[in-house]
């Protein structure tokens, strides 16, 4: 069995899974933290820390950022209706330059993607909707919703699959 079918193969076990939520709560804590609380050795956890980055499963580490302190405050949410799916990578190759788009979609349902825009205000979100977003032409029209707040966000815990 060659390295990438082992990686293509892996599983996750509870210890896995337990890790892995120990990293998504806070991806600065200790493997000795983690290995002190799941009653492992501190290797154990560092080799299976290693094996799910060999397999892709973690990527990397997240810092979080409160926006707010850096001067922006309004988040907002855009469905995009496309003038014809055919202009879907199009639309994605403009929209990926843009630094005010955070996070793109592609959807089911009543929009062909849906955005998540992050501006410092709603003077700039009106500018940008107007000057960027509704300037590209093969969108046919948008529907915004601006976040009045965001109460709860989380990484999602690892299920037993």
């Amino acid at each position: 069995m060659s390295k990438s079918d082992k990686i293509e193969n892996f599983k996750l076990d509870d210890v896995d899974r337990k890790i892995l939520n120990y990293l998504i709560e806070d991806s600065r804590i200790s493997f000795q933290e983690i290995a002190r609380d799941l009653i492992i050795s501190g290797g154990t956890v560092h080799v299976r820390v290693n094996k799910m980055k060999e397999a892709g499963i973690i990527t990397g580490s997240k810092v979080t950022v409160d926006h707010s302190k850096l001067g922006l405050e309004v988040f907002a949410f855009v469905g995009i209706n496309l003038r014809s799916a055919g202009d879907y990578k199009s639309v994605l190759d403009k929209l990926e330059v843009l630094p005010e788009i955070i996070e793109v979609h592609y959807t089911t349902g009543n929009y062909s993607m849906f955005v998540k825009i992050l501006a410092k205000n709603t003077k700039e979100l009106h500018l940008f909707l107007i000057e960027k977003l509704q300037a590209i032409p093969e969108i046919q029209s948008t529907e915004t919703l601006i976040s009045l707040d965001n109460p709860i966000m989380r990484d999602c815990e690892i299920p037993k699959i």
